[in-house]
């Protein structure tokens, strides 16, 4: 089922321009990402390694500051892996919601619109956890949304792991899930004694 969808063009671009857009979201959410300059920031295009600690793991980060367009751009091997996984889980739920929404394959609309709700679904409770914990921050201030920010977005906070963990597992199953209940059933070609 899986190949069918990736061969369908459409499916694809559609999964493929889903995937880039949760990546781009989640570098900038996270702040490995930003197209605004930070006051106090290097005024001179600076290139450097840190070790950075990105989901409890310390991780060489190359980070690319430069200040005239104003871009700030951080990467590293962690970052890398779970914002590449996440973004590929989601890219295969949308282009799989993308091929049962053009070629109709569900029996009706209910059943179609119910699998498409779960996959969709899944994919909002993933994503929805790191803005919510910003726009609290931005709404309420640091102090009294600092909880809501360490559980979704400070890397350094088990918590934020836990969601992660649970964010791949949710996508995954949903997946299988799309993929298995897209299948058509499988029909017995044994035949009985008749009386």
């Amino acid at each position: 089922m899986l190949r069918a969808v990736l061969r369908d063009p459409v499916a694809r671009r559609f999964g493929i321009g889903i995937g880039i857009i949760t990546a781009l979201f989640f570098l900038t959410i996270t702040g490995f990402l930003s197209f605004f300059s930070e006051p106090g920031g290097p005024h001179e295009t600076t290139i450097v390694v840190l070790p950075v600690i990105y989901q409890i793991v310390t991780w060489p980060t190359l980070e690319i500051v430069l200040p005239h367009i104003p871009l700030f751009v951080a990467v590293s091997p962690g970052q890398m892996i779970l914002v590449g996984s996440v973004s590929v889980l989601i890219g295969l739920n949308a282009a799989l919601i993308a091929r049962h929404w053009r070629r109709n394959e569900r029996v009706g609309m209910t059943e179609g619109a119910a699998g498409t709700a779960a996959i969709v679904g899944s994919c909002t409770c993933g994503c929805c956890g790191p803005l919510v914990a910003k726009i609290a921050v931005l709404a309420v201030g640091p102090s009294v949304a600092a909880p809501l920010y360490w559980v979704f977005v400070d890397s350094a906070s088990p918590l934020s792991v836990l969601f992660i963990v649970g964010s791949i597992v949710l996508f995954t199953g949903s997946l299988i899930y799309s993929i298995e209940s897209a299948q058509p059933p499988n029909r017995s070609t044994a035949v009985g004694p008749s009386d």
